[in-house]
């Protein structure tokens, strides 16, 4: 099997890491028993380019679990966790994944997927499907997923400008995605990574957030939560409306600065 990771050794500590997020994702465990049965996936070959975590990791292991050989690259070298490749090294699982890799070593990654012959692609950011309609234009592919605003912009402008070579699904456009991951996910993750290289105390700071979407819905509320003066910058009214009305002060980019 081939790979490429930066330890195998990390192995251990990944796998514990791994079976403790698999306890916190009950909906995914409930498919995984499913796909243990019925098999939906057999003699599918899916090829993933996603953020190499635990949580993905639990998504691959399920993925097989349903049939499917998998074949793993990371879409974003900071968020690659080392320890986590190499535990999916370990059950056989061929990943692509050092943190911190260069541009070329990225793009190697991509087609060393796409040297596994996937019918389908799991993509985040749509670097793996780029590469599918600019380099390698020949490889038949059955269909695709994408889970990232970005990779939808792109991809619905390929659609618009009829150069969409096959099928995706905007996984990012469903309303969980929204809800859950962007509005709670990102809205907590984001002032995790803030308090994390900060260690400021938000309580009576002033923190003004560009945009009232989803993540800046989640972003403002638990600042506000942690007692911050919150600020929310919005050229969309109704969402102006809707800041204004979670107790938020709105104005413009100029007056917030």
């Amino acid at each position: 099997m081939d790979y490429d990771i930066l330890d195998s050794s990390l192995a251990e500590k990944g796998h514990l890491r791994i079976e403790w997020a698999a306890s916190r994702m009950p909906v995914l465990a409930a498919i995984r028993e499913r796909f243990e049965t019925e098999l939906p996936l057999a003699g599918v070959r899916i090829g993933a380019c996603m953020h190499v975590t635990t949580e993905t990791a639990n998504l691959m292991t399920t993925l097989i679990a349903g049939g499917a050989e998998v074949a793993l690259c990371a879409s974003n070298p900071l968020s690659t966790q080392d320890d986590v490749a190499a535990a999916l090294v370990d059950i056989g699982i061929p990943t692509y994944a050092v943190r911190g890799e260069d541009a070329e070593t990225f793009y190697a990654h991509i087609n060393a997927v796409l040297d596994t012959q996937p019918h389908l692609v799991f993509d985040d950011g749509a670097d793996m499907t780029m590469v599918l309609h600019k380099e390698r234009v020949e490889q038949e592919v059955v269909g695709g997923m994408e889970e990232t605003t970005t990779g939808v912009i792109r991809l619905k402008a390929m659609e618009a400008d009829d150069v969409l070579r096959y099928p995706i699904v905007a996984v990012n456009d469903s309303d969980t995605k929204h809800l859950f991951d962007n509005r709670h996910g990102t809205g907590q993750s984001s002032l995790d990574g803030i308090l994390r290289a900060s260690n400021i105390l938000f309580a009576g700071k002033r923190v003004v957030v560009a945009g009232f979407g989803d993540c800046g819905w989640g972003l403002a509320t638990r600042a506000q939560g942690l007692g911050a003066d919150v600020i929310v910058t919005e050229i969309d009214p109704i969402r102006g409306v809707a800041a204004a009305m979670e107790g938020h002060r709105v104005m413009s980019g100029a007056e917030a600065a």
